[in-house]
């Protein structure tokens, strides 16, 4: 470990061990942070590094604690998407990124492609991790199986938006059963009964939370849901424009549409003009994230905002407090949403959207 003095000199820890009367032992474990120092002795110490310009060498000291220096994020590898322009994974990474940074760490991303084995318990024995969060995973037997690995051998990760029944694992997440509940709760309340459905593939269980939310808030007004009112996407706008060909085949069936997600949201609401929805026929519509694109289509959308920065951060605080095995890793931990209501739900603010559409569409 070297640095340079004021005089363009490299400095050593022996110089700063002399300087600061202690042994290079001791001038290492308190630049490392290892075992207890007294507090006058870590000031002479850190006093002495000052004066000499004296910084550790990062890679040598992370080799001399055995640990590599990188907070691992798993992310899956979708050939032409562009993840990292989602307002999911954006946000959640600028959390998790605000944490390591805060915690001294580097961030390694890490592509699982879905058609290999899944092995995160390699991440460690190869020494490229000191921790792992994990996203896009999916309820599936080898995801399950990796994640039990990291379990048993105390590894420090963390699961973001997936819930695994049955199982024990760290998990961080937002509260998708109420945040559904909210948004399908609103849409009842503003006099709509025939609400359609478009969700996500029923492998994520942020899938499984938005349907038991949207059944629920049904149920508390006496209603059934309807089969032919529940349409699956796969969470991107495009699926969102597919959708509309079904919906716009029975509108006659429904007044308003619960999305997911807003990307599928907007994608509706694109596909529902393109195919030349009139005004009169055009539904309420309710999307969920509150991304930012939300506020940007017309008419803006109602949407449930979900606290993805605070989800990432929280996810990289779980794995990085827990580290070096100090204390248990939480379980499941939820976080609030909030409803955001905007004119794609209203009444009035709809009927002046429709009438502008109608001309656009004269």
């Amino acid at each position: 470990m070297i640095a340079v003095k004021r005089n363009g000199v490299m400095a050593t820890r022996k110089e700063v061990a002399e300087l600061a009367g202690v042994s290079e032992a001791t001038v290492s474990r308190v630049l490392n942070g290892v075992g207890p120092i007294r507090k006058q002795t870590r000031e002479k110490v850190l006093s002495a590094a000052r004066e000499l310009g004296y910084t550790p060498n990062s890679l040598a000291r992370n080799l001399a604690l055995k640990r590599s220096g990188n907070l691992g994020v798993i992310m899956p590898y979708l050939p032409k998407a562009r993840l990292f322009s989602a307002y999911y994974f954006s946000e959640i990474l600028n959390g998790i990124g605000s944490k390591a940074q805060q915690e001294g760490y580097d961030l390694l991303m890490i592509f699982r492609n879905a058609e290999e084995p899944t092995d995160y318990e390699e991440l460690f024995r190869m020494h490229k991790v000191d921790g792992l969060v994990i996203l896009g995973a999916k309820d599936e037997l080898g995801e399950r199986e990796a994640l039990r690995a990291l379990k048993q051998n105390q590894r420090p990760f963390c699961v973001v938006n997936q819930h695994f029944d049955g199982e024990d694992f760290p998990e961080v997440d937002a509260d998708h059963v109420e945040g559904s509940y909210a948004a399908a709760g609103h849409l009842l309340a503003e006099g709509y009964r025939r609400i359609a459905f478009l969700n996500g593939p029923v492998s994520y269980s942020n899938s499984v939370d938005r349907r038991a939310g949207y059944e629920r808030a049904l149920a508390d007004y006496g209603m059934i849901p309807e089969l032919q009112l529940q349409y699956e996407g796969n969470f991107s706008r495009k699926s969102g424009l597919a959708a509309a060909r079904d919906i716009a085949a029975r509108l006659q069936e429904m007044d308003a549409v619960f999305a997911a997600n807003d990307r599928m949201a907007i994608g509706l609401i694109q596909g529902l003009e393109a195919i030349g929805t009139t005004a009169a026929e055009f539904p309420a519509i309710v999307g969920y994230d509150d991304s930012d694109a939300a506020e940007m289509v017309t008419p803006a959308l109602t949407s449930v905002r979900v606290p993805f920065f605070e989800i990432g951060e929280t996810a990289a605080g779980q794995v990085l407090s827990n580290r070096a095995g100090v204390q248990e890793l939480a379980g499941r931990i939820l976080l609030p949403t909030k409803l955001v209501v905007r004119a794609s739900s209203l009444g009035s603010a709809r009927q002046e959207h429709c009438c502008s559409l109608s001309r656009r569409l004269e």
